[in-house]
Protein backbone atom coordinates (compact mmCIF):
# COMPACT_ATOMS: atom_id res chain seq x y z
CA UNK A 1 0.00 0.00 0.00
CA UNK A 2 1.06 3.56 -0.74
CA UNK A 3 0.55 6.38 1.77
CA UNK A 4 -1.12 9.51 0.39
CA UNK A 5 -1.92 12.74 2.22
CA UNK A 6 -4.69 15.08 1.13
CA UNK A 7 -4.65 18.58 2.61
CA UNK A 8 -7.89 20.55 2.47
CA UNK A 9 -7.74 24.30 1.78
CA UNK A 10 -8.21 24.94 5.54
CA UNK A 11 -5.24 22.72 6.46
CA UNK A 12 -7.19 19.63 7.55
CA UNK A 13 -5.23 16.53 6.54
CA UNK A 14 -6.43 13.10 5.49
CA UNK A 15 -3.89 10.26 5.41
CA UNK A 16 -4.97 7.24 3.38
CA UNK A 17 -3.41 4.04 2.12
CA UNK A 18 -4.00 3.22 -1.53
CA UNK A 19 -3.30 0.19 -3.65
CA UNK A 20 -0.99 0.69 -6.63
CA UNK A 21 -2.99 0.96 -9.84
CA UNK A 22 -5.71 3.20 -8.41
CA UNK A 23 -5.65 6.88 -9.24
CA UNK A 24 -5.15 9.57 -6.61
CA UNK A 25 -8.78 10.58 -7.28
CA UNK A 26 -10.09 7.02 -6.79
CA UNK A 27 -8.19 6.71 -3.51
CA UNK A 28 -9.76 9.98 -2.30
CA UNK A 29 -13.28 8.91 -3.26
CA UNK A 30 -12.89 5.43 -1.69
CA UNK A 31 -11.70 7.06 1.54
CA UNK A 32 -14.36 9.81 1.62
CA UNK A 33 -11.86 12.65 1.36
CA UNK A 34 -13.89 15.88 1.10
CA UNK A 35 -13.05 18.30 -1.68
CA UNK A 36 -12.57 15.81 -4.51
CA UNK A 37 -15.89 15.94 -6.38
CA UNK A 38 -14.87 13.72 -9.33
CA UNK A 39 -18.00 14.57 -11.31
CA UNK A 40 -16.85 12.75 -14.47
CA UNK A 41 -15.70 9.64 -12.59
CA UNK A 42 -12.12 9.88 -13.80
CA UNK A 43 -12.66 10.38 -17.52
CA UNK A 44 -10.57 13.58 -17.66
CA UNK A 45 -13.70 15.43 -18.75
CA UNK A 46 -13.97 17.99 -15.95
CA UNK A 47 -11.74 19.69 -13.40
CA UNK A 48 -13.49 18.65 -10.19
CA UNK A 49 -10.59 16.53 -8.92
CA UNK A 50 -8.05 19.34 -9.19
CA UNK A 51 -5.12 19.15 -6.75
CA UNK A 52 -1.79 20.86 -6.16
CA UNK A 53 1.05 18.32 -6.15
CA UNK A 54 3.76 18.75 -3.53
CA UNK A 55 6.92 20.05 -5.20
CA UNK A 56 8.93 17.03 -4.02
CA UNK A 57 6.70 14.77 -6.14
CA UNK A 58 6.16 16.83 -9.29
CA UNK A 59 8.73 14.94 -11.35
CA UNK A 60 7.44 11.57 -10.08
CA UNK A 61 3.85 12.35 -11.07
CA UNK A 62 4.89 13.37 -14.58
CA UNK A 63 3.60 16.10 -16.83
CA UNK A 64 -0.07 16.59 -17.71
CA UNK A 65 -1.16 15.22 -21.06
CA UNK A 66 -2.55 17.69 -23.64
CA UNK A 67 -6.09 16.56 -22.74
CA UNK A 68 -5.44 17.13 -19.04
CA UNK A 69 -3.93 20.55 -19.82
CA UNK A 70 -7.12 21.58 -21.59
CA UNK A 71 -9.26 20.43 -18.65
CA UNK A 72 -7.02 22.28 -16.19
CA UNK A 73 -8.05 25.49 -17.99
CA UNK A 74 -11.41 25.02 -16.23
CA UNK A 75 -9.84 24.59 -12.79
CA UNK A 76 -10.22 27.30 -10.16
CA UNK A 77 -6.98 28.89 -9.03
CA UNK A 78 -4.69 26.93 -11.35
CA UNK A 79 -1.02 26.90 -10.37
CA UNK A 80 2.23 25.49 -11.83
CA UNK A 81 1.79 22.32 -9.76
CA UNK A 82 -1.90 21.81 -10.65
CA UNK A 83 -2.95 18.35 -11.76
CA UNK A 84 -6.16 16.39 -12.11
CA UNK A 85 -5.97 13.64 -9.52
CA UNK A 86 -7.76 11.24 -11.87
CA UNK A 87 -4.69 11.36 -14.11
CA UNK A 88 -2.13 10.42 -11.45
CA UNK A 89 -1.76 6.66 -11.02
CA UNK A 90 -0.74 5.46 -7.58
CA UNK A 91 2.56 3.57 -7.65
CA UNK A 92 5.20 2.68 -5.06
CA UNK A 93 7.36 5.65 -6.11
CA UNK A 94 4.57 7.96 -4.90
CA UNK A 95 4.66 6.66 -1.31
CA UNK A 96 4.32 9.75 0.89
CA UNK A 97 2.71 11.90 -1.84
CA UNK A 98 1.00 14.99 -0.49
CA UNK A 99 -1.58 16.96 -2.46
CA UNK A 100 -3.37 20.16 -1.48
CA UNK A 101 -6.96 20.81 -2.48
CA UNK A 102 -8.19 24.15 -3.80
CA UNK A 103 -10.93 25.98 -1.92
CA UNK A 104 -13.32 25.40 -4.83
CA UNK A 105 -13.45 22.73 -7.55
CA UNK A 106 -14.27 23.35 -11.18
Amino acid sequence: MVKLTYIEHDGTTHDVEAAPGLTVMEAAVKNNVPGIDADCGGACACATCHVYVDEAFRAKTGEPSPMEESMLDFASERQENSRLSCQITVEEALDGLSVRLPEFQG
